[in-house]
């Protein structure tokens, strides 16, 4: 049982702005620390930004422009330095940043066979879905698409059960790290994936956990304490590097935030 969002949902457009976000941080700094929350629907669009970088007002606003491809949402924006006692913990070398536990699942069959259909809807229809697959049964939510040209693709599914709708910001709000399910599967556990730098746990020993579960195709459960050095037997610094190779891969943060991560 599993259900999938695509990047025009509400909650993936406000994740995809706090990936882009942590995109442009990289680009000015090697390991900038930024943690992005967004709130977003009915045409404003709320921001709290704490990092260790500058970004300006007329970042945000290009940033949420293009993703939303709307230019008359009111952009409110925080921007605040990080906790200095949080960032003391980073001085000399990157450490876990926080608090968690941690869980890799390896992907079931029927996990992967939804998020191949969420993925190739979305190529043909590239607005606001959200898709369930549960004992055989699929469920297709996907505004701004005519239910018998799904039905032709996907005849057994049931399509748009209350009829055909918009979706989108305009009736609906998103936020940042509100679809875990759906970037994770079963692999949720403390913390969200996105909108986040490397040095945080939730971002990159999520990642490790997640890809090391898929390698073994053994369920693998980690947890560390703020300021640890090692996890697994490995340096903090190498599951954050593999973490920064995983998220490079797929073209940055806020391609990450697309899909999560399957």
């Amino acid at each position: 049982m599993i259900e999938k969002v695509n990047p025009a949902h509400p909650d993936k457009i406000a994740d995809r702005i706090g990936g882009a976000l942590v995109d442009l941080a990289y680009s000015k700094e090697e390991d900038p620390k930024i943690a992005v929350e967004v709130l977003l629907g009915h045409g404003v669009a709320n921001l709290i930004i704490e990092s260790s970088v500058t970004i300006t007002q007329n970042e945000v606003e290009a940033i949420v422009s293009r993703i939303t491809k709307r230019t008359d949402l009111k952009v409110s924006l925080v921007m605040v330095a990080q906790d200095p006692i949080l960032a003391h913990n980073q001085d000399d070398e990157i450490r876990c940043g926080d608090n968690g536990i941690f869980k890799g699942v390896p992907l079931t069959e029927e996990e992967k066979e939804l998020s191949k259909i969420a993925h190739n809807i979305y190529k043909a229809y590239p607005s606001d879905g959200k898709y369930v697959l549960a004992d055989g049964k699929l469920i297709i939510c996907q505004s701004n698409a005519k239910t018998e040209d799904l039905k032709k693709l996907y005849p057994n599914a049931i399509i748009n059960p209350l009829g055909a709708w918009s979706g989108g910001i305009n009736v609906d709000a998103g936020a940042t790290n509100r679809k875990l399910g759906s970037d994770m599967a079963q692999s949720v556990s403390g913390g969200g994936i996105n909108a986040k730098d490397l040095s945080k746990a939730d971002v990159s020993v999520n990642i490790y956990a997640f890809l090391k579960a898929q390698e073994t195709g053994k369920k693998v459960e980690l947890f560390c304490a703020i300021g640890d050095e090692t996890i697994d037997g490995k340096p903090y610094r190498e599951i954050v590097e593999i973490a920064r190779n995983y998220v490079k891969s797929l073209g940055g943060f806020e391609k990450f935030a697309e899909w999560g991560l399957f």
